[in-house]
């Protein structure tokens, strides 16, 4: 039996389960709200066109209009200056988006201290007990802020401060940029970065120091409860946007069960 056969049979049987990450896409999606002057992105917006009517009596279809960076969604390295002139969404070779993932939950951090963050020391403490992060692979960052997905005020958790979310430290997105051997980050968040990443120095540094070493970013992932610390498999499915920043998209889970 062929490699792509056992893994067919392995998927049809059960043995392989897919866990889907992604955050139903609607009107009531998350948005990150920047502010001002700042340019907003847009809500997802669903347009009928018709619905077994006299705009068309067999079909139902629909224009829609949403944000690069709405919803679950992947960031592409030109999403940011100083990966200005890195890839584009349609440019990430396909091979590099399907990797092994090394799941991190702090959700109990999290759930004692919203803008709880990620550093270096944790990340080293996790693999002293699960192994090295995977070459190539996913880092994925567990806070248990997928509960809070169906409220926009609950997800970006702001007061007059600003938002409070958790993220990662400056010095843990630097390390996870030039020294970790994966390819991207995945989070549960509206963004990679925490809330108040923009009085960080240097600010917003995941996006900074990830999209400026050619790294990629998953962000309002769901279900990450479901996944073992080791073993998964990340499938995400970006649209190739051709230089889009980034695009909303559909992001699966594969986890032997056997």
């Amino acid at each position: 039996m062929s490699a792509l056969s056992g893994f067919a049979a392995a998927l049809t049987g059960g043995r392989i389960e897919v866990v889907d990450l992604t955050a139903p896409l609607s009107a009531e999606t998350p948005v990150i709200q920047l502010p001002e002057p700042f340019a907003q992105t847009a809500r997802f917006e669903l347009e009928e066109l018709s619905r077994y009517d006299d705009r068309g009596p067999a079909w139902y279809w629909n224009n829609f209009r949403t944000g690069e960076h709405t919803g679950t969604h992947f960031d592409a390295p030109n999403h940011w200056v100083t990966g200005r002139d890195g890839e584009d969404v349609a440019s990430v070779p396909p091979q590099r988006l399907i990797a092994p993932a090394a799941v991190l939950d702090f959700s109990d951090r999290a759930a004692a201290d919203p803008d709880f963050l990620l550093e270096v020391e944790h990340v080293r403490a996790w693999e002293a007990e699960h192994g090295p992060l995977p070459e190539g692979g996913w880092l994925l960052y567990r806070t248990g802020w997928d509960a809070r997905s169906a409220s926009q005020e609950q997800f970006l958790n702001a007061d007059d401060a600003g938002a409070h979310t958790p993220g990662i430290s400056p010095d843990c997105a630097r390390w996870l940029a030039e020294e970790a051997p994966v390819i991207g980050l995945g989070v549960e968040t509206v963004g990679t970065d925490a809330g108040a990443a923009h009085s960080f120095d240097p600010p917003f540094p995941c996006h900074a120091a990830l999209m400026g070493s050619g790294k990629y970013g998953l962000t309002q992932l769901q279900n990450l409860a479901q996944l073992p610390p080791t073993g998964a498999v990340l499938v995400p499915a970006p649209l190739p946007i051709v230089s889009g920043s980034g695009s909303p998209a559909r992001v699966l889970a594969l986890v032997d069960r056997g």
